[in-house]
């Protein structure tokens, strides 16, 4: 975590800016990246980075680590939600454990803040941040720099994949108050979030997303 990051945006109080914390789980290095969304829909970029573990450690050892990590991004930056990237078993069977035990203690310590929970799929993240389902972690950290204004992606590429989650989520869900209506709510541990306000016209940017999200679910 940065102690000054350069750029940084502070949460207008004023304003009420939806933060969104969003986490890139994984036991070797763990990416956080927070955003605050304002109504209508520009994301600001506040902090990011990455809790690492080493492989020689015992397991308890690095999963306390994660959980701790995750602790202080919470209590520095005080989410009003957290977006976390959705388990596939795509990858080795030790990969997939590895992140399976870091997304626990991720949203464990985020249910005990009481910070809701919001689960996306990459394919729905590099969607949202790039117009393809299928884009690559570089084309996903060259478009976080640029919807975020930033000389250049965050680092190591976990803190700019968190990143692109904390977006994905504030455009996919909408923001409170805006008659933002992006179809179905996100799931979360405490319930389903519902549509923002129904009959609320999309901008030309939250069409192009949609029409982007449907051409990854068709594999197009």
């Amino acid at each position: 975590m940065n102690k000054g990051p350069v750029g940084a945006v502070a949460s207008p109080a004023s304003a009420g800016p939806l933060r969104i914390l969003g986490v890139d789980p994984g036991l070797t290095r763990c990416g956080f990246g927070v955003v605050d969304m304002s109504g209508n829909r520009t994301a600001h970029f506040v902090d990011a980075g990455a809790a690492g573990t080493q492989a020689s450690e015992s397991l308890d050892a690095r999963v306390l680590h994660i959980q701790r990590a995750m602790q202080g991004w919470v209590e520095t930056y005080r989410p009003d939600v957290m977006a976390i990237e959705r388990i596939f078993a795509q990858e080795s069977v030790n990969t997939v454990i590895g992140t399976a035990h870091a997304s626990g203690v991720v949203i464990a310590a985020a249910a005990a803040a009481g910070i809701p929970v919001a689960w996306h799929t990459p394919s729905e993240v590099k969607a949202a941040v790039t117009g393809s389902g299928r884009a690559d972690k570089k084309s996903v950290g060259r478009m976080v720099a640029r919807i975020l204004e930033l000389d250049a992606a965050p680092k190591p590429a976990d803190a700019a994949d968190a990143v692109a989650l904390a977006i994905c989520h504030g455009w996919r869900s909408g923001i409170i108050g805006t008659g933002i209506n992006m179809g179905t709510g996100v799931q979360t541990h405490q319930g389903s979030i519902p549509s923002r306000a129904k009959g609320g016209s999309m901008t030309p940017a939250q069409r192009a997303w949609k029409a982007a999200e449907e051409r990854s679910r068709r594999g197009k």
